[in-house]
């Protein structure tokens, strides 16, 4: 304690002198140099070895005494993020704060935002990724994000007159390299019907509020006909034809349209029926929001101890179903909405168990 109170009041003294200080810090790997000192903005830089950064803060100490540092001055990422979101929103193309894209912007800003974005460097791209690593992202969410940033950077560069390195671009090969970033793997999870209704019981008995006791419901139904969370408690009572047996779904994904993608989508086995005994008192047929289906459904999980299933396994399960029923990928892609039969592929799990059912096909 008392070695601490000292170097605290030595750190003060050069501050109150107008003095240089430099801290080196090991962060994983690696080490940070920083220089402080008053009047000018605290410089950082990381490097592979400490002597590399401790003859950096050398350097930049003697160029600040010297009178020949001036700091640097511009637009934060923060700022340019903001813009960005500013920019969409003007456009009437929003970032809504359901979405992934919402998330990712809000993670840039979080750990690089203090950063001027036309100083980004590929060693800050690295720590970034390091970091969502060690909060538990996969490489292929670290893909997106480094992929969002580059949006970002590419239209608000103009946009804002900024002359932006296309940092992205030369750290990808880095980040590739060590397994920072990486292709999405196909996931294989698919829930057993056990599971789905010890999920379903216990919601039902723990939902309280008249809206969130229809979570049983939506997640059978999302197992039938494929619907994402966002798909799924958008749909409308005016978007029903019971006698037609179909559902209007609006505004489906499509990576090509971002609006408009409106799919009529076939009620097939129970799906009309589990949409018919809602309440009608709402103009949604399930009232929920987004984030509380997920945020249910994992709570459910973890209550239940069932593993690493998501609510989005569903959709990964009505797909499966379909094609071990032996619907055609044209006809499962009118349910699910999948645009390309590769899209469509990456979402169906055979299960064993199923196919060994099957007859063997013998040719004549």
């Amino acid at each position: 304690m008392y070695h601490a109170r000292l170097l605290q009041r030595a750190v003060h003294i050069c501050y109150e002198t107008g003095g240089v200080v430099a801290s080196i810090i090991k962060i994983g790997e690696r080490w940070r140099a920083q220089i402080r000192r008053v009047g000018v903005k605290p410089i950082t830089k990381s490097f592979g070895t400490k002597s590399e950064a401790e003859r950096w803060a050398r350097q930049m100490e003697a160029k600040i005494d010297a009178g020949d540092y001036q700091a640097a001055s511009g637009t934060n990422l923060a700022t340019v993020i903001s813009e960005y979101r500013r920019l969409r929103e003007s456009g009437g193309r929003e970032v809504l704060d359901t979405s992934s894209e919402h998330y990712q912007l809000a993670c840039l800003a979080r750990w690089m935002g203090e950063l001027r974005a036309e100083a980004l460097e590929v060693e800050h791209l690295i720590e970034f990724a390091k970091a969502r690593r060690a909060e538990g992202a996969g490489p292929y969410t670290v893909n997106m994000d480094i992929s969002k940033l580059g949006t970002v950077l590419r239209h608000m560069g103009a946009v804002l007159k900024l002359r932006i390195p296309d940092v992205v671009g030369q750290a990808r090969p880095t980040l590739a390299h060590f397994g920072l970033i990486g292709g999405g793997g196909k996931r294989k999870r698919r829930p057993s019907e056990d599971e789905l209704d010890r999920i379903c019981e216990w919601l039902a008995a723990q939902s309280a509020s008249r809206t969130m006791r229809r979570m049983p419901d939506l997640i059978r139904l999302t197992a039938i006909i494929g619907l994402r969370r966002g798909e799924g408690t958008r749909i409308l009572w005016a978007d029903l034809d019971e006698e037609s047996r179909v559902v209007m779904v609006r505004d489906r994904k499509d990576p090509r349209k971002k609006a408009g993608n409106d799919q009529l989508v076939p009620l097939i086995g129970d799906a009309l029926e589990i949409i018919q005994r809602q309440p009608r008192d709402d103009a949604r047929i399930f009232p929920l929001h987004p984030q509380t289906v997920s945020k249910a459904f994992t709570e459910a999980c973890r209550a239940l101890g069932i593993p690493d299933l998501h609510f989005h396994d569903l959709r990964h399960e009505a797909a499966s179903r379909l094609d071990e029923a032996g619907w055609s990928p044209h006809e499962i892609k009118a349910v699910t909405g999948h645009r390309m039969d590769v899209h469509l592929d990456r979402y169906i799990n055979h299960s064993a168990v199923e196919l060994a059912k099957r007859p063997v096909r013998r040719r004549d």
